[in-house]
């Protein structure tokens, strides 16, 4: 088991991967938790984000639609799932649902999950209605680390 990168369990938002690693999705029109801020983010919106007091990476990626790089998004979940073994990683976008579920559940997938059962996964230990399109969904299952 991986020791979670830092953020507390049971946390809003958090989502413990199977490796037992950590990460935090959330959307960005609501504030943020409390607690520790993250160490890094990725920011999934159609333009860019506000500057962080972070290290930070933005992936455009227009609600509701697909990533406009594939290979972008490959890297920056990699970069993701890689620093969530020590630090703090966090995921968002405008809702924290479509966008960042699909994130997390690609997430899920570098972390072992079989594609077919990612979005299910991220559904039952995030949000029961995280990857919003069938689109997003076909996304994830055909999603290779």
């Amino acid at each position: 088991m991986e020791d979670g990168g830092g953020w507390e369990p049971g946390a809003p938002g958090v989502l413990r991967l199977p490796s037992g690693r950590l990460v935090r999705g959330r959307g960005l029109r609501r504030p943020p938790p409390e607690g520790p801020p993250p160490a890094y983010g990725v920011y999934l919106l159609g333009r860019r984000p506000p500057d962080m007091p972070w290290a930070y990476d933005w992936l455009h990626w227009p609600d509701f639609q697909l990533p406009g790089s594939r290979g972008g998004a490959r890297r920056l979940f990699a970069e993701a799932w890689t620093r969530s073994r020590t630090d703090r990683v966090e995921i968002a976008c405008g809702g924290g649902r479509g966008r960042t579920g699909t994130a997390l559940a690609c997430l899920a997938v570098l972390d072992g999950v079989p594609p077919h059962e990612a979005v299910a996964f991220v559904r039952t230990h995030y949000h029961w209605h995280a990857v919003e399109t069938p689109w997003q969904r076909r996304y994830v299952e055909r999603f290779t680390g």
